[in-house]
């Protein structure tokens, strides 16, 4: 998807004309709506690396090769049925000096600061977009994570930022996209995700709540074990977070179509799952994934 020659004119541009990264902000055209004809949202994922997150599966280095994820990411956005794409700055200007964001779904990452296996991980700053650039830039909502952990003092301020960014962003009318997940720390003082329906209805119920007004927010949440469950906490729209792929890409698939059935959810926001799947076939992973989503919400073609 990248030839040589895009290659080398990404980075001729990238040392000599920074200015084309502010020209390509203002000329994308962008979609007049978030939902699609079918009134779904299909995203992928590419702001993992930002917070030092490269390993995918065995291969602790898979995304460190930024050729290889915009290639990637092309291929997915390549399929009609990808509304869009999630990512950092760096990510999100690539893909737009390469051409490849126009009429596309666009959200901005924004709080990337607590790194994959940092002692200060839970507090995790915002250190990508702001409010104001995503306004400013034209892009389409903002995202941020809030891990929770009762027992990390990493979870407070994290807290305050992010409920600043969900009013920030609803002065200017635009989504934001907040990703509560709960957690707890092993006997190794490792951070392992609560899976169960309890800790993640009582996340939802924390970032439902963020915020001067929860007029423009949505969740973006893993698929629960109980979709009915976790699903029924709040009113707002929701979008099935794919996660990390597991050995079996057909329980990924099937786990998140359970969810999608629950009226609330929207859609699909996925990254190294579709991106990295085991066997490279990013365009069959991709269209496996929107039929997924066509099947659970009653869509036809």
């Amino acid at each position: 998807m990248i030839t040589d020659e895009q290659w080398a004119s990404l980075l001729e541009t990238r040392a000599t004309d920074p200015g084309a990264v502010r020209r390509a902000y203002q000329a994308r055209r962008r979609r007049t709506s978030l939902l699609n004809g079918k009134s779904t949202l299909f995203l992928v994922a590419a702001d993992h690396p930002a917070r030092g997150a490269l390993g995918v599966g065995g291969d602790p280095l898979a995304m460190a090769d930024r050729r290889s994820l915009l290639a990637r990411l092309l291929t997915a956005l390549a399929n009609p049925e990808v509304d869009g794409v999630l990512g950092t700055p760096d990510v999100i200007e690539d893909l737009l000096l390469l051409d490849g964001l126009n009429e596309r779904v666009v959200i901005g990452s924004m709080n990337r600061g607590g790194l994959a296996g940092a002692d200060w991980e839970i507090d995790d700053r915002f250190t990508a977009y702001d409010a104001a650039s995503i306004a400013t830039f034209g892009l389409d909502g903002g995202k941020m994570l809030l891990r929770l952990v009762d027992s990390d003092p990493g979870t407070i301020p994290t807290l305050e930022g992010c409920a600043r960014a969900v009013t920030e962003l609803a002065e200017h009318g635009l989504m934001a996209m907040v990703e509560p997940l709960p957690y707890k720390r092993d006997h190794n003082d490792k951070l392992v995700l609560q899976k169960n329906s309890a800790a993640l209805s009582r996340a939802s119920a924390v970032a439902a709540g963020l915020g001067s007004t929860s007029a423009y927010t949505w969740l973006k949440l893993p698929a629960p074990d109980e979709p009915e469950v976790v699903l029924d906490t709040t009113a707002l729209p929701a979008l099935v977070l794919g996660g990390v792929p597991s050995a079996n890409p057909e329980d990924d698939l099937a786990s998140w179509g359970r969810s999608l059935r629950h009226p609330t959810v929207r859609g699909l926001v996925v990254g190294r799952a579709l991106l990295y799947p085991p066997d490279g076939d990013v365009a069959a992973a991709v269209a496996a994934a929107a039929e997924i989503l066509r099947t659970a919400k009653g869509v036809t073609v």
